[in-house]
């Protein structure tokens, strides 16, 4: 069984930073790429962020190109975002999720080539 928990959501002003944290219990993990989603009230699942198995290749949404940092700890199971100068429309529950397949090379973006997901962790940035 795979299980994968966030933290590190909390409420924050603008510009302020954030670290999410996620672990993913099970393994396979090192051999899969690993990507951050969100949701904001009423909208649909957004990617974020992700990063290749090997950490070699990151890609980001235009919104948080710039401000926000993927990175991974395969001996830990971890996954994390830094997040910088947020803003108001960062606001979202934050979701970490991995590949369905192991090795794969292009990075993918879209919600239906990720599973499991984690439970996610709200992230609230007031102006």
């Amino acid at each position: 069984q795979v299980q994968l928990v966030e933290s590190g959501g909390g409420p924050v002003q603008a510009g302020d930073s954030l670290r999410l944290s996620c672990v993913l219990s099970g393994r396979p993990f090192s051999n899969y790429i690993m990507g951050w989603f969100r949701r904001a009230p009423g909208e649909e699942r957004e990617f974020v962020a992700a990063i290749s198995w090997n950490g070699d290749n990151t890609y980001y949404a235009d919104s948080v190109k710039g401000r926000f940092t993927i990175s991974r700890d395969n001996a830990k199971n971890m996954v994390y975002l830094q997040m910088d100068s947020l803003k108001p429309e960062d606001t979202a529950v934050y979701y970490c999720a991995r590949d369905t397949a192991p090795w794969r090379v292009t990075i993918a973006t879209q919600p239906r080539d990720f599973g499991p997901w984690g439970q996610g962790t709200q992230v609230t940035v007031s102006s």
